[in-house]
């Protein structure tokens, strides 16, 4: 409705409530003694309008009043019990009149005792708590002697649309909020939206048969954008409760629900129930959220993560996947504008590595543009590049919190001392990393599946030898963020925990292809047992699992173990790259001690082939060095060759090895 067509609408619906009003104060007038009134009031009151309700006869548009009473069936009786009860709150001679009509002036309220004394075709039915007007609270029964002679008011919603005022209930506003468009939707989502609006255009005239629609999946933030346009091609109000609000008591449930479905009734409104961060442990909403897609008199949507199933009502699911690689590069090509043939193949490389939605492109984009104006003279253009891959980076980074742990990646590979078979393949994984998108899109090996696309490796050898330093030159390399897996926090001793932890970190680092790193990897991916019982059943589930996402995971998945020989066979033929990490041999060691003391470091007499003598791994030799350091630093001395016997020792006391003579022999 246009500003003009609304102006002529209200000032109509006015006038007609106005006439509906002075009719009925002249009813009330009729049936009292003017003696109770005096002919002062009598005179003042006496309504003089031309305009009377029938005035308004063929009218196209119904006003207010009218459309209440059609909305819920009102007899004439009682839309004048109910016109009686807004006549109070509008006219300030409505409650002198009721109380003179009932011969008592503190009485000015109106009551069901009064409204049989004015009013024709009186019914009892119109008195029921199951009568229209109080089973839907179009007003309200105070306290009082008796139901004839107790109060009766108008419900405040119900007062505020019949002046043409459309609100929500104020018992909803703070469980409820509304949901509008506020973006353009890319094609795939579009068609989305069409399915929706096609599965909800049939006409159907009883709502406990139109079914609920369950829009699946990980993709939160393009649910509700979905379903806000759907519902604007209906021409329908939409509202979202957070699941975490519904009341799960009987006697709240009950209040909500018809609350609900009078605003259903008066603003042809959607209901959209947001379970995406529903804990499944909790019962008590899981029943609340069953029972009102099973009974309540409403189109319902639910966001979720998994279907649900209905007894009675039927369920629609449509699976919400984020925008696919040529919608994001669309997006991205429009966000940045002309500045994106600058960046030459740039969008390519993010669309590769980051899965980003509509909006976060569109503010990573204006957020670049507007750091680059500032810096512009000084910078290249591989500089904007850097800038906008850590912008996508950090947009990206997931919520991972309580399963992993970010590790800031300072290593290169100058830092890597390693045989040169086992640099070659890390490189590789690097490259395969970098150049997927062309091998997988644009050479076609991508393929119709996603299966096996996956960048797995596994890195084995004992404690020291450069495990996880390796994974943290691969993500500095690759400019991406390392997650370390905490294992005490995926592995669940319930039935099918782990799977939903594994479920949890997966989903989360598809959003920006991280590196994730499954640290002492044996103690989840052990070899799969013959099945005896239930437990060897669901471990084997749990390794299957891991193989499915590892195969289908966009990013690159790092495991390290120290005992290779104790993962399965089957799990290691699935597996990308295997790096075996050896033991550092004398050479090597040497090599390692020459690097391990940054160039700051104040040392003097060291000889790095004696300190190769110790015979221990890259890492104790890094511990090594820092307690040397500490050693030096706390006596105001260069660092030399006694500083480092003195950590040695503490390092093998720590390890519960004896240090011997021929592992120090010369030092001092």
């Amino acid at each position: 409705m246009n500003i003009a067509a609304n102006n002529n609408w209200q000032a109509k619906n006015h006038a007609y409530l106005t006439a509906a009003l002075a009719k009925l104060r002249e009813a009330l007038v009729q049936r009292i003694d003017p003696s109770l009134l005096g002919e002062d009031f009598i005179s003042t009151n006496n309504s003089n309008s031309e305009i009377t309700t029938e005035n308004f006869a063929g009218s196209s548009e119904p006003t207010a009043l009218e459309e209440i009473c059609i909305i819920f069936g009102l007899s004439d009786f009682e839309r004048d019990l109910l016109l009686l009860c807004a006549g109070v709150e509008l006219d300030a001679s409505f409650p002198v009149l009721c109380g003179a009509a009932c011969g008592d002036a503190d009485r000015s309220y109106p009551t069901f005792g009064l409204a049989v004394t004015i009013f024709n075709a009186m019914h009892w039915s119109a008195f029921s708590p199951t009568g229209v007007l109080r089973r839907w609270r179009l007003i309200e029964v105070g306290t009082g002697s008796g139901l004839m002679n107790s109060p009766l008011r108008i419900d405040e919603r119900i007062l505020h649309y019949l002046m043409g005022v459309q609100h929500l209930d104020a018992r909803l506003l703070g469980m409820l909020e509304p949901v509008v468009v506020m973006e353009e939707l890319v094609p795939s989502h579009q068609e989305l939206v069409d399915k929706i609006v096609a599965a909800w255009t049939v006409e159907i005239n009883d709502l406990l048969k139109l079914p609920v629609l369950q829009l699946c999946g990980t993709e939160v933030a393009s649910k509700r954008p979905i379903a806000a346009l759907a519902c604007e091609f209906l021409s329908q109000n939409l509202y979202s409760i957070a699941a975490h609000n519904i009341p799960t008591t009987s006697s709240d449930l009950h209040q909500f629900k018809l609350l609900w479905e009078r605003e259903v009734a008066l603003s042809s409104s959607v209901l959209l129930i947001d379970c995406d961060d529903l804990e499944t442990a909790d019962t008590a909403k899981e029943a609340a959220i069953a029972y009102l897609c099973e009974w309540l008199h409403s189109p319902v949507i639910l966001t979720i993560s998994d279907r649900k199933r209905s007894r009675l009502r039927p369920m629609l699911a449509f699976d919400i996947s984020r925008p696919t690689p040529s919608e994001q590069y669309q997006v991205w090509q429009a966000a940045l504008g002309t500045t994106a043939q600058s960046l030459n193949g740039q969008v390519d490389a993010l669309v590769s590595q980051f899965n980003l939605t509509a909006p976060v492109i569109h503010a990573a984009s204006s957020q670049v543009r507007s750091e680059w104006q500032q810096v512009q003279e000084s910078k290249t253009t591989e500089d904007l590049k850097i800038l906008l891959w850590d912008t996508c980076r950090a947009q990206a980074r997931p919520k991972l919190d309580d399963l992993a742990q970010r590790i800031e990646s300072n290593a290169d590979w100058d830092d890597l001392v390693l045989p040169e078979a086992q640099m070659k393949v890390l490189k590789e994984v690097a490259a395969h990393v970098q150049q997927r998108t062309k091998v997988y899109q644009h050479w076609g090996f991508g393929g119709k599946s996603g299966r096996g696309l996956g960048i797995s490796s596994l890195f084995a050898g004992v404690s020291g030898t450069g495990k996880t330093t390796a994974a943290e030159v691969l993500a500095r390399e690759l400019r991406l963020d390392l997650y370390r897996i905490d294992l005490s926090a995926v592995v669940s001793k319930y039935i099918g925990e782990t799977e939903k932890n594994l479920r949890r970190v997966f989903d989360a680092a598809e959003l920006g292809g991280v590196v994730l790193l499954f640290d002492e990897a044996d103690a989840l991916f052990g070899k799969r047992t013959e099945v005896k019982d239930s437990h060897d059943r669901h471990a084997n589930v749990e390794v299957s699992y891991l193989l499915q996402r590892m195969e289908t995971y966009r990013g690159l998945s790092v495991l390290t173990t120290n005992l290779k020989d104790s993962l399965d066979q089957a799990f290691l033929r699935r597996i990308r790259f295997i790096v075996q990490f050896p033991f550092p041999d004398a050479a090597t060691r040497t090599d390692i001690w020459r690097r391990v003391f940054p160039k700051a470091t104040p040392t003097e007499g060291l000889d790095f082939q004696r300190l190769a003598q110790l015979n221990v791994a890259g890492g104790n030799i890094r511990n090594i060095a820092l307690n040397a350091a500490f050693l030096a630093a706390d006596a105001g001395e260069v660092l030399t060759m006694r500083h480092i016997l003195e950590a040695t020792k503490s390092e093998y006391i720590k390890l519960e090895r004896t240090l011997t003579d021929a592992e120090i022999r010369g030092w001092v």
